[in-house]
């Protein structure tokens, strides 16, 4: 089947044209973790930004504004009062703790700053003049003036973990929540704390209503509601999997409620005169996700309510009174297929979705679809007949594909999850260098279809092989033998430590004589990353490129001379091994993950699953694409 590219002119002017969102109803690729609305002085024309483990930032109006701002999950968002700035909570759930702050008007950030430990907090203040960020440590509290984006001391004592911030309007008192069960007032002017209430502990999804006279939260599927000024309990409510939607500007407490199935019931806390709540009143009963695809968090704004599914889907419903069933209405649409991986191929390149492979090129724009495939996530081209298919972190078969047969060969049957797999050549013969769980290496040879073991050990991250006939291992210093980089002679098996000094190395590429890759050097807690070469034959290594922080997910790629790498996380850049030009490309709305090239063309993989073309000579962008679920190229 070959389809013609269809192109979309959609600009936006008063963006950075280094980066610009891809404006589309596409849901989040992972679960929406959190979703807030943009200021508005009236309900119309109301916004949401949803944050989602994919780390995208989606801004939703009548279509979402797509970008993406980290390559890890979004615990937790926070917009300004004037709607301008987002400051974003990013992390793996163990070492990477992130706070930054984007401005959505250009994509420019605006503070960005590691913390050791996680975050429990995110607001700004009600006048937007400080970020106020709570950290799972004693001293609690961090504050960045937004003025010049400067962390500076608004507290005197000792806070504790803070897992709800809220200001005044005049922003003069600062209230916050402590997991141990206190409420604490701060005088926002002298640092000094004013009043200390005791109430229930290890409260969730706390959030002040009706004016700040309320306090409520969840804990065990219960709903806990408690006089602000007094700390007396109002109400306790017995509630399956509830997700509370009221923000602090509600005078009523709306959640929603989940039965484990796909029925849900919209409920409500009335405020009552004599500062007492009603009981729950049900709203309306919907059906709705199931699963894990249920839904995950969610807000109301208004009369609107927005909701996020465990799918990455975004839902909306209203808060008006329904006796009849209703169906939750998706405002997000599927309309793409995600590519995993690419290669190049003759003049052409072939691009892998979990359905099928398809060979396309910029300049045709045509989409031929070569033969269907079973899932893979990673396809290597082998020869002008052949491709080999895998998986990533799995025990699925390696396999050979006759793309003109469309039969195929099973190659190998791995143990373990694979880690990494690389086709190597050493003169004429072809290998398959495995790694499976970071603890062993397999070959295959192509010419004497033998698959063996070569090394085993712990922390190994690389391996590739080169013309002198050593196998080099990436690997981490800290088990024997004790060097990030390893050459071990695939006839002898002896091995050989590198002179190299650092904590790690991976993201190995070759020529066959100059390694290339990329190492960590934590130095008393201050990391860098460096990539480097290393040459085979007078033993000499280099550092060619540093990034200012750890990046550990890194890789580099090398074709005839270029050097591409994203260390940084954020772009590509290329480095030419002849003239030592170096530069970096022009991002698209999602991260890149992966390149090719092929001729004078090069694409990026992104790891939203589109594809962004560019050429070996120019930092510009020539097409963002994405592949559409009707086997067409859409172009923004």
């Amino acid at each position: 089947m070959k389809k013609i590219i269809v192109s979309l002119i959609s600009l936006f002017s008063c963006l950075s044209i280094f980066a610009q969102a891809h404006l589309s109803q596409e849901p989040h690729q992972a679960s929406v973790t959190t979703i807030l609305p943009v200021p508005k002085s009236s309900s119309f024309d109301s916004y949401y930004f949803s944050a989602g483990e994919d780390g995208f930032l989606i801004k939703w109006g009548d279509e979402g504004e797509h970008y993406q701002i980290s390559d890890v999950g979004i615990k937790n968002i926070a917009v300004s009062p004037d709607g301008n700035f987002i400051a974003v909570y990013e992390t793996d759930g163990g070492s990477v703790n992130k706070v930054s702050v984007w401005d959505w008007r250009n994509f420019t950030r605006k503070f960005n700053y590691k913390y050791s430990d996680s975050i429990t907090s995110l607001q700004f203040s009600a006048k937007g003049t400080y970020l106020i960020i709570g950290t799972a440590t004693v001293n609690g509290l961090d504050f960045v003036r937004t003025s010049d984006w400067r962390r500076v001391s608004k507290i005197k004592t000792t806070t504790g973990i803070a897992n709800y911030i809220l200001t005044s309007d005049s922003e003069k008192t600062c209230i916050l929540y402590s997991p141990s069960g206190n409420l604490s007032y701060f005088n926002m002017q002298t640092g000094q704390l004013k009043e200390k209430l005791s109430i229930s502990q290890g409260l969730s999804q706390t959030v002040l209503f009706n004016n700040a006279i309320f306090f409520g939260g969840v804990k065990d599927n219960t709903i806990y509601v408690y006089n602000a000024f007094k700390g007396t309990n109002v109400s306790s409510i017995p509630a399956k999997n509830p997700i509370i939607l009221s923000t602090p500007s509600e005078t009523n407490l709306y959640y929603l409620e989940y039965d484990g199935k796909n029925n849900y019931e919209l409920k409500m806390l009335e405020a009552q005169e004599n500062m007492t709540l009603s009981n729950p009143r049900i709203i309306k009963t919907l059906k709705g996700p199931r699963g894990n695809d249920s839904i995950k968090s969610g807000i109301k704004h208004y009369s609107e309510i927005v909701l996020g599914g465990g799918n990455g889907a975004v839902y909306k419903i209203d808060d008006d009174p329904s006796i009849t069933v209703n169906q939750m209405t998706e405002i997000s649409n599927r309309e793409y297929s995600k590519i995993y991986s690419m290669t190049p191929y003759e003049k052409d390149f072939l691009f892998l979705t979990d359905k099928s492979i398809y060979k396309s090129s910029y300049d045709s724009g045509i989409v031929d679809k070569l033969c269907s495939s079973s899932g893979e996530t990673d396809i290597i081209d082998y020869d002008k007949d052949n491709v080999i298919l895998w998986s990533k972190a799995s025990k699925n078969e390696v396999s050979l594909l006759n793309l003109n047969t469309k039969v195929k060969q099973t190659l190998f049957t791995p143990n373990n999850s694979i880690q990494s797999l690389k086709l190597c050549s050493i003169g004429e013969k072809k290998y398959l260098v495995e790694i499976e769980s970071n603890t062993i290496i397999n070959i295959f040879d192509f010419t004497n279809k033998t698959f063996k073991t070569y090394y085993t050990g712990t922390g190994i991250q690389d391996a590739i092989l080169a013309d002198d006939g050593n196998l080099y291992i990436a690997k981490t210093a800290s088990s024997s033998p004790y060097a990030p980089l390893i050459a071990m002679n695939i006839d002898t098996y002896e091995t050989i430590p590198l002179s190299i000094n650092g904590n790690v190395s991976y993201g190995l590429s070759t020529d066959g004589t100059i390694i290339y890759g990329l190492l960590l050097i934590n130095n008393n807690g201050t990391p860098n990353t460096y990539v480097f070469s290393y040459n085979t034959k007078s033993k000499r290594y280099s550092n060619l490129l540093q990034f200012s922080e750890e990046d550990s997910d890194a890789f580099t790629y090398l074709y005839n001379g270029e050097l591409y790498t994203n260390i940084g996380k954020n772009k590509v850049y290329t480095y030419n091994m002849n003239t030592k030009k170096r530069f970096s490309y022009n991002r698209s709305a999602s991260i890149p993950s992966a390149i090719c090239q092929n001729g004078s063309r090069v694409v990026i993989l992104n790891k939203n699953g589109s594809i962004s073309w560019c050429n070996n000579t120019s930092a510009n962008l020539i097409g963002d694409w994405y592949l559409t679920l009707d086997e067409q190229w859409f172009s923004f």
